[in-house]
């Protein structure tokens, strides 16, 4: 694996996005400030995905308050499987994902085990706040377990992949894959070790990927090549993605979906404020790309 090394200049020449012209230029003027709740506010992303005919994965239950805690074997008892994540969290912060339930034990993605107890101390500091944008107090969105394409299996560890789309004036300019790792717990997030890998944004075709900012061409639990996979329905997450815009009038943003083996694509969650790690996975900068659709830098 190498690192890159280069200087601001040649960065700029590459076309690279920066965060200060991401956050001047695209966020603060193509996102208006009052359309921030239907990105922020996963509930209310789903409620206007609903209303465009997106699909998402099913909410199953909404706790809102400590008192539900007390019930909380009675609440979950019709599921084996589920998520559990915090309405107005960012960056996959405070979501649990339950893939097995044995008596009072519960089973994670990662294989670690729960007890209710634990569970429910944990969607308490949901509750309180411990993982929304600016610590308020929020609520827990019980939801359905993504059973993710089989073709991803082999770029997979235990968790489930998905997609980030770059959608500027409803067009989809960049995408790429967020594979887990076992260093990232089964988690899909680039931060805690998920692989990220490039996509032709217009074929769905994988072309290689970075891991803690290094370059790599394997999936390094699996050994699977991350080049010429193939995303099923790629068409439709990017036409997904780019409706994404009209539901929260936002300009610029990022849309995160995942592929599931029976249900096909789904909306997870907006972001107003995606960042630009997505550029190192495709080894390219965003610039050119927005410029193709009259950003002008």
């Amino acid at each position: 694996m190498r690192r890159f090394f280069t200087t601001p200049w040649k960065l700029r020449q590459l076309g690279l996005l920066g965060m200060n012209e991401r956050n001047i230029r695209l966020i603060s003027q193509k996102n208006d400030r009052q359309y921030y709740q239907f990105a922020d506010n996963k509930l209310k992303t789903k409620e206007r995905a609903a209303e465009a005919g997106i699909p998402t994965p099913e909410l199953y239950r909404r706790i809102r308050y400590i008192g539900e805690l007390q019930h909380l074997e009675e609440i979950l008892e019709p599921y084996t499987q589920f998520v559990i994540k915090p309405c107005r969290g960012a960056g996959g912060n405070g979501v649990v994902v339950i893939s097995e339930k044995h008596g009072t034990e519960l089973k994670t993605i990662s294989g670690d085990v729960m007890t209710f107890d634990e569970l429910r101390k944990h969607t308490a500091k949901i509750l309180h706040g411990l993982f929304s944008l600016g610590g308020k107090p929020d609520e827990a969105l019980v939801e359905y377990r993504v059973n993710f394409s089989r073709v991803l299996e082999e770029v997979s560890y235990r968790g489930v992949p998905d997609f980030r789309v770059i959608v500027y004036e409803g067009n989809p300019v960049m995408a790429m894959g967020r594979f887990p790792t076992s260093h990232s717990g089964g988690r899909a997030n680039l931060h805690q070790g998920a692989v990220g890998v490039g996509i032709d944004v217009s074929t769905g075709v994988t072309f290689g990927g970075v891991l803690n900012n290094r370059r790599v061409e394997t999936h390094p639990d699996t050994g699977a090549s991350l080049s010429g996979i193939t995303i099923p329905h790629w068409q439709e997450i990017c036409g997904i993605a780019g409706r994404c815009a009209q539901l929260t009038k936002l300009g610029y943003l990022g849309a995160d979906l995942v592929l599931d083996e029976e249900l096909g694509p789904l909306l997870l969650e907006i972001n107003v404020r995606p960042g630009l790690a997505i550029q190192i996975a495709n080894g390219r900068g965003l610039i050119p790309r927005l410029a193709e659709f009259g950003y002008q830098s």
